[in-house]
């Protein structure tokens, strides 16, 4: 089975599974919440700025950290091992084993040592080698792996757990969690107690004073580190920081990011072994091994892209707001590392090739993006890995043929379109599509298709003229020339948005324009890994602007804005002419929805009709996320009179995600699922939005539930009641 198959299969199981759903649904639904609590009277983004700031320079300098930290631990009595490899690692553990005679073994949760495999490796070796942490042991008792990097066992439910137990106790045990602590409590303290080595790993490791610091919610960890004679830490070399001040930051952040939590129950620090009091009345000293594992981190900090994940304080705040992790858990990914961030450990830890179908996981959507505590850019790193993993390996033919020859053609792809729009004929009933035969039909599940527009917004461009009933009162701003960079839903699927930009942009006295050079803005290129045709649609659009000679450039897509003013620099990054021109485009780039806030005031120049209703407001992921615009729509829609009705989870994804809806449609529907009933529950007579991909997804999925619920892009609201 190939590794395309494997993962679709994967897929349809956790979607069948609906005590995975319940479980991590109900997490998802209350994390946030907690999270903002937790930070309440703190500064994130001056945390985060901070925790970069101590990750990055550690990275920067791994190697002469690793060299202090050893030599920090040795002088306070540890022996540390550099292990290049995970089977370095593992056979030193053995090999001290088999030297202190050890055959029982505790350990407490790490998820290096889950990296390399190690319980399996101990066990091949006749050690009995007992996980301590609550969720790492059910999961071994059931034969499980981990499914999330803080909590490992979150895709179970209390029932699962209580049959566990009770098959492992020989007792009839209820789904009642202290009585299911109580149990694993008695069962592992008689582990801790025989056990001849405990294993841990650490959280942060200070170059300066030779410390290991961990932090845990359970006191396992304290019984792993004191109890047995010998400590055990496999210690990442990510985990590094310079200075012990540097701790201070990832302490505030993790708990809060990871959990929701101000502060775990236990911050343990480790600086050297010390002499320890036992049963018998005696007291011994202890052995503290350290063992730096690199097993692929120094080739990531070498890279000069993807140095940035070492930035990673492990917290899996990046999980638990990924809207396909919500769904699908972390056993999809196949690897212990799950997750966007994930992917991208997996590539360095067991391959490229290991991660190059899991990439195609991620939806786009960004959010991770805002919550990451290490100021990760995970989207960006995700983009490389499929840039790199479609250099080495290729596209489909179809794909290849599409991307590469069809897409930065502009003559050609605008001719299929409107060669499309004749063969959608046949299944065309009125403005929609419902069904679709043979291979087409997922397209269709779950939501029903608009159809391509009888005359495209270019073609309707040449004629615009000054709409009846407009405004023609001057600004001071009057004279500005504002370019309409349409997209291709905008262009061929939707042009009324285009109408309606026209009218309320005539409405305030700009000269809106139509540059007909500009094509596709290229996400679908940039986000399939196809980065030569994403570089030549920049420069086909930033031509086009340039010879239109614009002050200001606006779209009713905020992808297609996101490109313009980030990706093109981006992709252009190397060219330094080409990259100056990208960054004067990208200079002149908004929303319109934005622009028209920003030029009126808020709405209230434009003179709204009051129209009245309630109105529900879906954040698009690339307009809240990206582009930061979220109050700006609500006060347009508010100075037309509309009464807006917040719905719950109003910046969650659609589904949409552009191919991703295409590849992996039983997602995709899901997640639409969800953010339906959120909008039901609105109660309200219009969804509003701001992006046309949004549109096709939510007004599709109304439309195949039998919902008569009008959905509409802000520019189309003000348009109408101007």
């Amino acid at each position: 089975m190939s590794d395309k198959q494997q993962i679709k299969r994967n897929i349809e199981k956790a979607l069948a599974n609906e005590n995975l759903r319940g479980a991590l649904g109900r997490f998802g639904n209350d994390y946030v919440g907690a999270r903002e609590r937790a930070y309440t009277g703190k500064d994130f983004q001056e945390l985060r700025d901070r925790i970069a700031a101590v990750k990055g320079d550690a990275a920067a300098r791994m190697e002469e950290l690793a060299r202090r930290f050893t030599e920090s631990a040795q002088a306070r009595g540890a022996k540390v091992f550099r292990a290049g490899t995970a089977q370095d690692a593992k056979d030193y553990i053995k090999n001290l084993a088999q030297e202190k005679g050890a055959t029982k073994i505790v350990k407490s949760k790490s998820m290096a040592t889950e990296e390399i495999h190690l319980n399996e490796y101990l066990g091949r070796q006749g050690l009995d080698s007992v996980e301590t942490d609550l969720g790492e042991w059910i999961l071994q008792l059931c034969g499980q792996k981990p499914s999330h990097m803080v909590m490992p066992a979150i895709h179970m439910t209390r029932d699962e757990v209580a049959d566990i137990f009770s098959k492992e106790t020989t007792q009839e045990l209820s789904a009642d969690i202290p009585k299911l602590v109580g149990v694993a409590r008695k069962q592992l303290r008689k582990k801790f107690l025989a056990a001849d080595i405990g294993i841990s790993g650490a959280n942060i490791a200070v170059a300066e004073t030779g410390t290991l610091v961990i932090v845990t919610n359970e006191g396992n960890a304290r019984l792993t580190t004191t109890l047995p004679p010998v400590h055990v830490a496999v210690v990442g070399l990510e985990k590094l920081v310079d200075v012990f001040t540097g701790v201070k930051s990832i302490i505030e952040a993790l708990p809060r990011s990871a959990t929701g939590q101000k502060i775990t129950s236990y911050i343990t620090m480790i600086t050297g072994p010390t002499p320890a009091a036992y049963p018998d009345g005696t007291v011994q000293e202890k052995e503290l091994h350290i063992i730096l594992l690199d097993n692929g981190r120094t080739e990531m900090q070498a890279d000069p892209v993807f140095k940035e994940a070492l930035q990673c304080i492990r917290c899996a705040s990046c999980l638990n707001v990924c809207p396909v992790f919500q769904l699908l858990g972390g056993h999809v990914y196949g690897h212990i590392y799950t997750g966007g961030i994930g992917t991208i450990l997996t590539a360095f830890f067991n391959g490229f090739q290991e991660a190059g179908e899991l990439q195609n996981l991620c939806l786009g959507c960004e959010r991770c993006k805002r919550f990451c505590p290490g100021k990760i850019d995970i989207p960006k790193l995700i983009r490389e890995l499929r840039s790199r993993v479609v250099e080495k390996g290729g596209l489909p033919g179809g794909q290849k043929f599409v991307l590469e020859k069809v897409l930065p053609n502009r003559k050609l792809f605008h001719r299929l379109i409107k060669a499309g729009q004749l063969g959608q004929k046949p299944f065309q009933k009125g403005a929609r599509i419902r069904h679709l035969p043979m291979f087409l039909a997922g397209l269709t599940e779950g939501r029903s298709l608009p159809v391509i527009a009888d005359k495209a917004f270019r073609d309707q461009a040449r004629n615009l003229s000054v709409p009846e009933g407009s405004s023609k009162e001057s600004t001071p701003d009057s004279k500005e020339k504002v370019g309409f960079f349409a997209g291709c839903l905008t262009d061929f699927v939707y042009p009324q948005l285009g109408q309606a930009a026209y009218k309320v942009l005539k409405h305030l006295n700009r000269e809106m324009v139509f540059p007909a050079g500009q094509t596709c803005c290229g996400v679908p290129a940039v986000l399939m890994g196809v980065r030569e045709s994403a570089v030549q649609l920049a420069q086909q659009n930033i031509e086009a602007f340039e010879q239109a000679g614009v002050d200001a450039v606006v779209t009713c897509c905020p992808s297609c804005a996101q490109a313009l003013k980030e990706r093109y620099m981006e992709l252009l990054e190397t060219d330094p002419a080409w990259h100056e021109r990208a960054k004067a485009l990208a200079g002149k780039v908004q929303h319109v929805t934005a622009y028209v806030a920003d030029k009126s005031g808020d709405g209230s120049s434009l003179r709204l009709k009051q129209t009245g209703g309630r109105v529900t407001y879906h954040d698009s992921c690339h307009m809240k996320g990206c582009l930061g615009i979220t109050e700006e729509p609500r006060q347009l829609l508010a100075a037309a009179g509309l009464e807006l009705a917040e719905m719950e989870g109003s910046d969650l994804c659609c589904g949409f995600g552009g191919s991703y809806s295409v590849k992996f449609p039983s997602i995709s529907r899901q997640i639409l699922d969800k953010k339906l009933h959120s909008m039901e529950a609105a109660n309200a007579a219009t969804v509003a939005l701001d992006c046309p991909g949004c549109k096709l997804q939510i007004s599709g999925g109304l439309d195949s539930r039998g919902k008569e619920l009008p959905v509409k892009h802000t520019v189309e609201i003000l348009a109408e009641n101007l």
